[in-house]
């Protein structure tokens, strides 16, 4: 980036770092935060609506649906993460791979399994062959982001479920009794309480979730744990910027990062409980009800 960083060689302490921290490796590591955030950003309103979805499926009167809410929130909860985070992408990538097969090439005489290759033709290849490294990333990243969304929804369809669940059976029996439809009920009793009872647990999910995107790592995307472990390794004179084993630094940053978007959204959440808490039957909304008298 700079003119000085032709010889990293000769450079003294401060120039070099300066090459060094500003060099096109670092810039990705750097760019590898936003790639974090962004995961975040999208996969928790993914998760929260994928959880909605559970948790109104396990509170359905039809036996189906109800059934199919229990079945997958059950199997998610009951399998490790890592296997969902590992089997999503691959399998969904290989369905729409099969279903763009069966209609761009009709006429293809061989097999698609062939002994443990996946083999289709080059127009059902998703990503394109010839797709560019922005296209293929925007790829991976949106399989990481469904798979993410399946994993946490379920835990969230559960927190969901018992926080309307928690809701007193008065007050909907009440709303039900002066006319209004269980709907009705639902939208305007159960669906604004239930977030106070919902908040604890949908913060340990935030919490869960923060932790696990390293994860993006086994889903072949680089993410700041692979650039920490790329750059912080001791190098050779094959590299520009030889230097000794430096990893637990890059490390210890990444460290300091997770800690202080774990102090954010505990920060966050707290206030969301302070919102929510106003005028609600709870021992926060008790305090904040004597506090004002």
């Amino acid at each position: 980036m700079f003119s000085f960083c032709t010889d990293p060689s000769v450079l003294p302490d401060w120039q070099w770092f300066a090459c060094y921290l500003t060099s096109a490796t670092h810039l990705s590591f750097f760019r590898a935060f936003g790639v974090v955030m962004l995961l975040l950003a999208v996969t928790a309103p993914a998760a929260l609506a994928m959880g909605m979805a559970g948790a109104l499926a396990l509170r359905s009167r039809i036996m189906p649906l109800s059934a199919l809410g229990r079945a997958y929130v059950n199997i998610v909860r009951g399998v490790p993460d890592i296997v969902f985070f590992l089997f999503v992408p691959i399998a969904l990538g290989q369905g729409i791979e099969w279903t763009l097969h069966q209609i761009n090439c009709p006429d293809w005489d061989q097999p698609i399994r062939q002994g443990n290759d996946f083999i289709v033709c080059a127009e059902a290849r998703m990503p394109p062959g010839d797709a560019s490294a922005w296209a293929r990333n925007a790829y991976g990243f949106g399989m990481a982001v469904i798979a993410f969304a399946l994993v946490f929804g379920a835990f969230v369809a559960n927190t969901l479920h018992g926080a309307m669940r928690a809701v007193p059976q008065a007050q909907i029996e009440t709303a039900e009794s002066f006319g209004m439809t269980a709907r009705q009920a639902f939208r305007r009793i159960v669906l604004p309480q239930m977030w106070i009872f919902a908040l604890p647990g949908l913060s340990n999910i935030w919490q869960i979730l923060i932790k696990a995107t390293p994860l993006l790592f086994l889903l072949g995307i680089q993410d700041v744990v692979y650039w920490a472990r790329e750059l912080g390794g001791q190098k050779t004179s094959l590299y520009t910027y030889p230097h000794p084993d430096w990893r637990v630094w890059y490390f210890l940053a990444l460290l300091v990062f997770y800690l202080f978007l774990t102090w954010i959204s505990e920060r966050g959440f707290g206030w969301l409980t302070l919102r929510l808490s106003r005028g609600q039957a709870t021992a926060q909304g008790e305090r904040m009800r004597k506090g004002a008298a």
